[in-house]
């Protein structure tokens, strides 16, 4: 499951990756932008730095920007930065596998088989969408607030 971090983080990006060349955005201004909590940015924001997708400046010029090019960046590899490897559990993993504690036969584990299926076709979607296509399909949705229930 997509945690609130990783879609935070995918939505602050398709912000940056809407700026102009050369622009920046201060971390508030993207959590605007983004319709995400400024506090929690500032993590996530972290993470994506350490992971090489966003640079930073400090100072009156300073702030956030891509660190690459938005159709270089797949989506996969931005989820997999906030929250980890995209298996459902740890025994499908590629990158951190770890066998099950009470598993007497792990290469013939029928639940690790199918969590490795459901592994391969989630990481085949995610790593073939780019951030470019992920802010342009944000791009092209209108942005409203859900509805409070509220009929006129």
């Amino acid at each position: 499951m997509l945690t609130n971090k990783a879609k935070y983080g995918l939505r602050a990006m398709c912000a940056l990756a809407s700026l102009p060349d050369g622009e920046r955005l201060q971390a508030h201004a993207i959590a605007d932008r983004a319709n995400v909590p400024a506090k929690f940015l500032e993590t996530i924001l972290v993470d994506l730095r350490r992971a090489g997708f966003v640079e930073s400046r400090r100072g009156q010029l300073g702030g956030h920007a891509l660190a690459k090019a938005a159709d270089t960046i797949m989506v996969g590899d931005l989820i997999r930065a906030i929250d980890g490897p995209l298996a459902p559990v740890r025994c499908a993993s590629n990158s951190a596998y770890e066998p099950c504690a009470d598993c007497v036969d792990p290469e013939h584990c029928a639940v690790r088989a199918l969590m490795r299926e459901t592994r391969e076709a989630l990481s085949g979607v995610l790593d073939r969408h780019s951030l470019l296509t992920l802010s342009q399909r944000a791009d092209s949705e209108p942005r409203q607030r859900p509805s409070t229930g509220d009929l006129p």
